[in-house]
């Protein structure tokens, strides 16, 4: 049982820790942004090789846990390379007002176009450094933060009723133009439902298997694709989900003026409905 209930909090935590620690270095001066990122280069090297060389090991539920820490943190990459300007796209200018549907969608490829192909060559390099190993937890979960955060993506372009634009840096906040805020799209439902049927599959094959590590690496990458799920039901609820990563986001001085005019640290302003 254990190797069903530890692993989604493993990675709830992880999820959540991963978001803020992001955050926290995206809102630090941009002065820092180059410190970061070669640490998180440094960072993406040892989880790509520490993904290759876990593969091998598929005995204990351990092995699982190791895999998807090394599977988010190169994923990691790729979204603290982005938030900091450093890996975006060709374009970098607000959408032009008016812009019909297709040329806002061709666009808004432009701002993230090399971000999206080194996605790519991490994902094939992933598949390759584990081709053929009985551990591969690194690459379904690098896979599932991909395909998700695409269908984010284009659910967020379509029209969602609720995207943190608090938390575009400076530098980006010019992507807001592409966005729209509507209280549902047509591919919403798609994506929800689809994903929920997968995320079905993967937990009856974890409660169906006989041996540890495949019940605990099964259970994560369940577990990585509910978030995922209830990431998107975020998106079209009216429900203030920034407040989850207020304590990364928001800077002392702000916590010690709210202590002051004694306003509860959990409350934020969250998303704007």
């Amino acid at each position: 049982m254990a190797e069903l209930l530890l692993p989604p909090l493993f990675a709830l935590l992880l999820w959540w820790t991963s978001t803020g620690v992001l955050l926290l270095l995206v809102r630090a001066p941009r002065r820092t942004y180059v410190w970061s990122m070669g640490a998180m280069g440094v960072l993406l090297v040892a989880a790509l090789y520490g993904a290759q060389w876990v593969s091998h090991y598929a005995r204990s539920p351990g092995d699982a846990y190791l895999a998807i820490v090394f599977g988010v943190s190169v994923w990691a990459w790729h979204e603290l390379s982005y938030l900091m300007g450093f890996l975006t796209g060709p374009r970098k200018t607000a959408c032009p007002p008016g812009a019909a549907p297709l040329k806002r969608f061709r666009l808004a490829i432009g701002t993230t176009l090399y971000h999206e192909l080194a996605v790519i060559a991490c994902g094939l390099s992933l598949v390759l450094l584990t081709w053929g190993q009985p551990n591969r937890v690194a690459l379904w979960v690098y896979l599932v933060l991909w395909v998700m955060r695409w269908s984010a993506k284009l659910n967020m372009f379509l029209g969602v009723r609720n995207f943190n634009e608090e938390w575009f840096p400076e530098h980006l906040h010019f992507l807001v133009s592409y966005l729209q805020r509507r209280r549902f799209n047509w591919l919403f439902p798609w994506s929800v439902t689809i994903s929920s049927v997968i995320a079905g599959m993967i937990l009856v094959r974890a409660v169906g298997a006989e041996d540890v590590f495949t019940r605990s690496a099964s259970a994560l990458v369940f577990a990585m694709l509910l978030l995922a799920i209830v990431e998107h039901w975020m998106l079209m609820l009216p429900l203030r989900s920034a407040v989850l990563w207020k304590w990364f986001t928001e800077s002392e001085v702000d916590r010690r003026a709210r202590r002051a005019a004694g306003v509860p640290l959990a409350v934020g302003s969250g998303s704007k409905p």
